[in-house]
């Protein structure tokens, strides 16, 4: 069995927030989740996040994970003192403890795979992750032998220049054997200059001790201000948008786009400059995205184009245009085979197979059958200063330019509604509709000049 502790108690005062350190988000997840997210592959039989300042709001961030438990660090000592307040939780525990910081978001599950199974096949007491910095100065160095059995760990303002040529620093990641750290634990000393107990005194401690490094070190970063959160976020960008580059996705513009990684992406899409995709996003097949554009939590079908638009919890079937400059939201879902054109808003509506909404429309709280056109400058008047109401239309019917359906509203099939009607009334099937003032002339009429 494996527990895993995440350590997440400090402020971050370098970050200049209120927020904890760990809750502020990375690619649309906080720092602490993408830290829970990296052990998810191991498995783990506990999962135990230890909280100091702003507990409430890392247990707030964290309500929808149900599996895991929190622990107080009531004062924040050190990683040593943090360790020691797992011991009540995992009293009778039998296994290893994985611990991690919760400022270290970019590990990848198969690093601590890694680190885990040299542990237990070396049947170590504790396995520790270490990486070769090109430029370590300022880090603790670790020193192992041939067969990266640790040695020792020597502050970098206790080296000497011997010392400091050697590049591998610890990474601040443990894998220990529960039994033999409980031991050690209560013996920890805060005889330092910072008064604190560390994990590495602990480590001294255990024997034998392994060290693994990292093939990629910039998986060990570590987030201090908000210069290192948006490097982490460029180091995070690289590898999602490398990996779709690699799996058949054109990018037009690497250095202009984002992409969560929360999002799929099916063969042969291309994702132009300047576009976003965030949230659990799906895009299908085939499709051309932007420039210009950002997705939300949207589902995308096959052979879809976007241009200059935005979409957000909405949904579009196959073989469907969008844009320039259209918005979808609130649950908008748009069949296939579909033309949501300029200027165009979509808001909690349903539009039907091959239908059109070419420019300058809203149509909010709608449902429309299939074949419908939808006229430029046609709006659904759904609120009426204290409720939303719905409109419903049939299938195959048009609406003139500048008409308003003032909802609640149904009209049937195959209606035409004429240029600039504004419909408060039910319509049925097969009629045209006519809903305006009569045009009045007066010739020979002229305003008054002022003598």
């Amino acid at each position: 069995m494996i527990a895993v502790a995440i350590l997440a108690a400090g402020r971050g005062t370098r970050m200049k927030s209120t927020l904890p350190k760990v809750v502020h988000p990375l690619g649309g997840r906080t720092l602490v989740e993408r830290a829970l997210d990296s052990v998810e592959s191991l498995n783990p039989s506990r999962r135990l996040v230890i909280v100091g300042y702003g507990a409430d709001r890392v247990k707030a961030a964290l309500q929808h994970r149900t599996d895991v438990e929190f622990i107080e660090q009531t004062e924040q000592l050190g990683t040593g003192h943090a360790a020691q307040q797992v011991i009540p939780a995992l009293q009778n525990f039998e296994g290893d403890l994985l611990i991690l910081n919760g400022d270290v978001p970019l590990l990848r599950p198969e690093t601590l795979a890694q680190l885990l199974e040299t542990h237990r096949q070396q049947q170590n007491a504790a396995t520790i992750l270490t990486a070769q910095l090109p430029v370590p100065k300022g880090y603790g160095r670790v020193f192992c032998d041939a067969q990266n059995y640790l040695q020792a760990i020597i502050e970098d303002r206790d080296c000497n220049e011997a010392q400091r040529q050697n590049h591998r620093i610890n990474a601040g990641v443990y894998c220990f054997r529960w039994s033999a750290l409980k031991g050690v634990l209560p013996n920890l000393s805060a005889e330092n200059d910072q008064k604190e107990y560390y994990l590495t005194d602990a480590v001294n401690f255990l024997s034998p001790v392994m060290a693994v490094d990292v093939r990629d070190h910039q998986e060990i970063s570590g987030i201090n201000d908000r210069k290192q959160l948006a490097e982490a976020y460029q180091m995070l960008q690289a590898r999602i948008k490398d990996d779709w580059m690699a799996r058949g996705v054109t990018l037009i513009d690497p250095a202009s786009i984002t992409i969560d990684d929360t999002v799929a992406i099916g063969s042969d899409v291309i994702i132009e400059p300047q576009t976003h995709l965030r949230g659990n996003t799906t895009i299908g097949s085939d499709c051309r995205i932007g420039p210009g554009s950002m997705v939300e939590n949207g589902i995308i079908g096959d052979r879809v184009s976007i241009l200059f638009s935005v979409i957000r919890d909405s949904t579009v079937a196959a073989d469907t245009t969008i844009g320039p400059y259209a918005h979808l939201r609130g649950q908008a879902a748009v069949g296939c085979d579909c033309r949501i054109g300029n200027f165009v808003e979509l808001k909690n509506t349903r539009l039907g197979d091959r239908s059109n909404v070419t420019h300058l429309s809203y149509l909010g709280d709608t449902t429309t059958g299939t074949q419908v056109n939808i006229g430029a400058g046609t709006i659904t008047a759904n609120y009426d200063g204290v409720n939303k109401h719905k409109t419903v239309i049939g299938d195959r019917t048009k609406t003139g330019s500048n008409s308003v359906l003032v909802a609640p509203l149904t009209i049937g099939a195959d209606v035409n509604i004429a240029a600039g009607s504004t419909v408060t009334e039910n319509v049925g099937d097969d009629a045209l509709v006519i809903a305006r003032a009569r045009q009045v002339v007066k010739p020979g009429w002229r305003l008054k000049s002022k003598e």
